[in-house]
C-alpha cells in the first residue's frame, strides 16, 4: 500500500509533505519543522529531476530525505546561532544569579547553615555560617536556587 502511494503521487508527495511541514511551522512555531520541510521540498525537486532513474525507488527517496533533514537541521542550527550564542544579557531569566554581590540584612537567623534574607520584595532562603538576625550579609554564590552568603 505504501509503495502504491509513492508511485501514484510521484515526486509531488515530497512537495506536499514539505508544504504541510512549512504550514505546521507557522501554526506551531519552533524553527524545527522548517528545516525538515525544506528537506522534503529538496527531495521533491530531486525526484522531479531523476524520477525515471531505476535506482530512485521509494526507499532511496526516504534515505535521501532523512539525510537532507539531518543536514538542513544542522545547517539551520549553525545559521540561527544555536542556544549557546553570545548575548548582551547573560543573566536574563537567572534571577538568583543576578543577586550575587548584593548585600542584605538577615530577617531570620542562620541556624544549622540555613536562614532567610529579604531582597526587594522577595524572601530568599540562604545558607552560610550561623549568624544572628540583623547581621549584614553579602551574597557570594548560588547553589540549587539557594543563595550562599557570608558576613559583610
Amino acid at each position: 500500500m505504501l509503495e502504491r502511494i509513492f508511485f501514484e503521487l510521484g515526486p509531488w508527495n515530497w512537495m506536499v509533505l514539505g508544504f504541510v511541514l512549512l504550514a505546521l511551522e507557522i501554526v506551531i512555531p519552533g524553527v524545527f519543522l522548517l528545516w525538515i520541510g525544506i528537506a522534503a521540498l529538496v527531495t521533491g525537486a530531486i525526484s522531479l529531476l531523476i524520477w525515471d532513474v531505476g535506482a530512485w525507488i521509494w526507499q532511496a527517496q526516504v534515505l535521501v530525505f532523512l539525510l537532507l533533514s539531518l543536514i538542513s537541521a544542522y545547517a539551520g542550527n549553525r545559521v540561527m546561532g544555536g542556544r549557546n550564542g553570545k548575548t548582551d544579557q547573560p543573566l536574563l531569566n537567572r534571577r538568583s544569579e543576578q543577586l550575587i554581590g548584593r548585600t542584605a540584612t538577615l530577617t531570620e537567623p542562620i541556624r544549622e547553615g540555613r536562614g532567610r534574607i529579604r531582597l526587594g520584595d522577595t524572601l530568599w532562603r540562604v545558607s552560610g555560617p550561623d549568624l544572628p538576625t540583623g547581621t549584614r550579609v553579602r551574597v557570594v554564590s548560588v547553589e540549587n536556587s539557594e543563595l550562599v552568603v557570608e558576613a559583610e
